[in-house]
């Protein structure tokens, strides 16, 4: 139960129809910034760097900063880690 618990803050944001919409966009460009995910989404540029700071916080987005601007892309190596984890922890208790 200790990596589901850890698993939590990833089910947690995709929860939310809008961090979806953003995953999947940045898994279909590679990377954006935030103005440029803003200009495809009917959410302003504050609602997008929060939503994008959460997905920071539960590894599902990296970025790399140019300048004064944040390229944002998808991470999704830890998280499928983590619930490789969940699933060996599960088989072995079944056994």
């Amino acid at each position: 139960m200790k990596y589901l618990r850890k698993a939590i803050p990833v089910f947690t944001m995709l929860q939310d129809e809008s961090r979806q919409d953003m995953l999947v966009m940045l898994f279909d460009q590679g990377e954006l910034t935030v103005n440029q995910i803003t200009d495809r989404m009917d959410l302003s540029r504050p609602t997008v760097s929060h939503h994008l700071k959460l997905l920071y916080e539960a590894k599902l987005v990296t970025y790399r900063k140019d300048g004064k601007e944040r390229y944002y892309r998808v991470s999704l190596q830890p998280v499928l880690d983590d619930l490789k984890s969940i699933v060996q922890s599960i088989e072995e208790d079944l056994k």
